[in-house]
């Protein structure tokens, strides 16, 4: 069933409250794999996302003229906290939310894991993610189109061969990697280039150019 997406959603959030938990100021502002953010604007964005429904996020999508961009950095400046510890009890109280936007369930454990990278990677942390969820999100990362921040067109032209897992997805010549270092990287995180390897890397790499 969809709905057990969720269990695995709660454990992602609950593993990076965790993390946090043990930042001081100054890590919190370490700018993080998200361009223009730093860790602390992800935790905000994080919460924002944990707090949006279905009829809430057309609304505001309405409001910011339908641009994802400006629609999300006001969630950031909404739910950022004054300080990290404010942002931080604000993550605890949505943590076990089950509410979502209008899109694949499993979106929900797209960014958990690829936000959660977002900020683990910058200060040197390190998560051993349950390999269903990876696997999940990168599943439907590879049938996301573009526009969505997803890489479907992208899966016509290469083929992605996970080290750690029984999957393979796309047609063309192919990259290798373990499934987190090849979610993040058709998730446009260039850092987990260098994790990847096969005749389809510099494809993937163009791809995640900009």
């Amino acid at each position: 069933m969809k709905n057990d997406v969720w269990p695995m959603v709660h454990a992602e959030r609950a593993a990076l409250i965790d993390d946090l938990t043990h930042l001081d100021d100054e890590q919190w502002e370490e700018p993080s794999l998200c361009a223009g953010w730093t860790v602390h604007d992800v935790a905000a964005h994080l919460i924002n996302s944990a707090r949006t429904t279905r009829l809430g996020f057309v609304a505001g999508l309405v409001r910011a003229r339908f641009d994802f961009d400006r629609q999300n950095a006001r969630g950031v400046e909404r739910e950022r906290g004054a300080a990290p510890q404010e942002t931080l009890q604000r993550l605890r109280q949505v943590a076990s939310r089950t509410s979502t936007p209008p899109a694949a369930l499993d979106s929900r454990l797209v960014e958990e894991v690829v936000h959660g990278e977002d900020i683990r990677r910058p200060l040197g942390l390190t998560r051993s993610y349950p390999r269903e969820a990876v696997v999940r999100s990168l599943r439907l990362q590879a049938r996301t189109p573009a526009s969505f921040g997803g890489a479907k067109e992208l899966m016509t032209r290469i083929r992605l061969m996970a080290t750690d897992a029984d999957l393979t997805i796309g047609d063309g010549p192919e990259v290798g990697g373990t499934t987190l270092a090849l979610l993040l990287a058709i998730s446009g995180r260039r850092t987990a280039l260098d994790e990847l390897n096969g005749p389809g890397l510099a494809m993937l790499s163009s791809s995640t150019a900009t």
